[in-house]
């Protein structure tokens, strides 16, 4: 019998209005490849139409690749394309949890005086913005598994298929030349009993030689359904440990949030050690994963989660990378977005609807997760990204006068808070940095070095403490929502003819 891999959904396409706004400059992102056996989906969702990309990371002979999705609809061919790879790539790069770094003021700097020259013209700089498709069904009764469909799209071979009953899917991908996992069978039955049906994908050699042997490329199919999940049990049959999987969302309501499992923001908007920059993707690899400890395995992490329509100037602060466009829109599956208008001289487009773009991150396993992740869009419209922020001290070593003594206090003060920051936020340990919130201590005088050493907090009394702008922002959201829940209630006494009686 021919060896053939199984790569499943789970396996293939897995593994706040913030503070300082364009003031600072990306230092370092991220990315997915910081994390083991990490796969990615997209999910354009418009109503009950919901379009998924599968990201294909299989090395290895394609002859053994092929991939096996629970899908609530037959599909038809015109609902499964191939996509680009990097349309992956950008929605990783711009949507990554990032690295900000800012500047002090000098504190003894005095600036000079100007005569206000009333002449002058006032500019300002403009913001960086940023086969036989209709092959009758044939059925395999001695399976009770019937071939609902099959198609040739691109350099993949499609099967659509339906079963009675998870034993006789088993046996036919068996003799069919898939090799099934250990478990598969049970983890087969609940889709069959939902009456889902399984999208099969293959590589057709012929084709993929012809297109020149390249890596194989993202799968999109698109189909309507009241059901809003992304099936990770089939994946969990064949896993070896934890699997990563990065989720990108788009919605034309707002942030996407999982209705089975907590969706819990990833910390954010803490001043870390300068020292940061050099280790960034090892040290937000340890804050996903202390993170994950204390929230708790089977908890989903918000990453970033952002209005993306096309009339946004602003799509993170700062970016990462390149914003999407409308085609990078139009290419992950949204297709609500309205043609206003086209210029006259350059052929410019301009698109009109509205688009929140939610990027979710989870570590699994058939212990935490023991069900597929069901999703509901939210009236959440909140800017949310993971953001870490390193705070420079000014160029000049002169710090002479009182405000500059002062400010070296409480430098060292903030370095002490930024180290215990550290260490609270990753679990690693800190006594080979004890020099960090020193390194300027001899620009003090003595009365101002004492009073350092006494403003010195222990790290068992220490609590984090996020941006001022980070705080705001979320006291802001909260007081939107308890005035919101006013208004609603307000109306709905208005409306209730019972609520004037006496």
């Amino acid at each position: 019998m021919k060896k053939t891999l199984i790569l499943t959904l789970a396996a293939i396409v897995f593994t706040s209005n913030i503070g300082y706004s364009f003031c600072g400059f990306y230092v370092a992102k991220a990315d997915i490849k910081l994390f083991n056996k990490t796969s990615q989906v997209i999910i354009a969702k418009n109503g009950d139409k919901q379009t998924v990309t599968m990201s294909s990371d299989f090395e290895g002979d394609v002859k053994d690749f092929a991939m096996v999705v629970p899908v609530p609809v037959v599909l038809q061919e015109g609902d499964i394309k191939v996509a680009e790879r990097a349309l992956f790539d950008k929605l990783d790069l711009y949507s990554s949890p990032r690295l900000v770094e800012y500047y002090d003021q000098n504190p003894c700097y005095t600036p000079p005086k100007y005569k206000p020259h009333y002449g002058a013209k006032k500019t300002r700089s403009a913001a960086y913005g940023y086969s036989d498709g209709n092959a009758a069904p044939m059925e395999e009764k001695s399976y009770g598994v019937t071939v609902e469909a099959k198609y040739t799209v691109g350099e993949y071979d499609i099967l659509i298929l339906s079963a009675l009953e998870s034993g006789g899917l088993e046996e036919w991908l068996i003799d069919n030349g898939y090799k099934m996992p250990v478990g598969a069978k049970e983890v087969l039955d609940p889709y069959i009993k939902t009456n889902m049906k399984f999208f099969v994908a293959k590589v057709n050699l012929e084709n993929y030689t012809a297109a020149g042997a390249v890596p194989l490329k993202p799968l999109q199919i698109t189909y309507t359904s009241p059901k809003f999940m992304l099936p990770i049990r089939l994946g969990m049959a064949n896993a070896n440990g934890v699997q990563d999987l990065v989720v990108y969302m788009y919605s034309k309501v707002g942030r996407i949030e999982t209705t089975n499992y907590r969706t819990s923001l990833i910390p954010t908007d803490f001043k870390v050690p300068l020292f940061v920059r050099n280790e960034f993707g090892e040290f937000y690899r340890d804050l996903y994963n202390k993170a994950w400890s204390r929230e708790g395995k089977n908890t989903v992490f918000l990453e970033y989660g952002w209005d993306v329509s096309p009339t946004q100037n602003q799509f993170c602060d700062p970016c990462v990378g390149d914003p999407p466009v409308v085609t990078d829109l139009k290419d992950a599956g949204v297709d609500w977005l309205e043609l206003k208008s086209t210029d006259y001289h350059t052929q410019a487009k301009t698109y009109e609807g509205f688009v929140y773009f939610t990027r979710l991150h989870l570590t699994y396993d058939r212990e935490h997760f023991p069900q597929d992740l069901l999703f509901q869009e939210t009236a959440n419209k909140v800017r949310f990204q993971g953001r870490y922020i390193l705070t420079n001290p000014p160029y000049s070593t002169d710090y002479t006068c009182e405000k500059g003594q002062e400010y070296l206090v409480e430098l060292g003060k903030r370095r002490w808070n930024e180290l215990y920051t550290y260490q609270w936020l990753t679990g690693r340990d800190i006594t080979t940095h004890y020099d960090y919130p020193k390194e300027f201590d001899q620009y003090l005088d003595k009365k101002h070095q004492s009073s350092k050493q006494g403003s010195i907090i222990p790290f068992g009394d220490f609590e984090p403490e996020q941006t001022s702008e980070a705080n705001s922002s979320m006291l802001t959201f909260f007081v939107s929502l308890i005035t919101l829940a006013f208004v609603m209630f307000a109306l709905s006494r208005k409306r209730d003819p019972m609520s004037n009686t006496q």
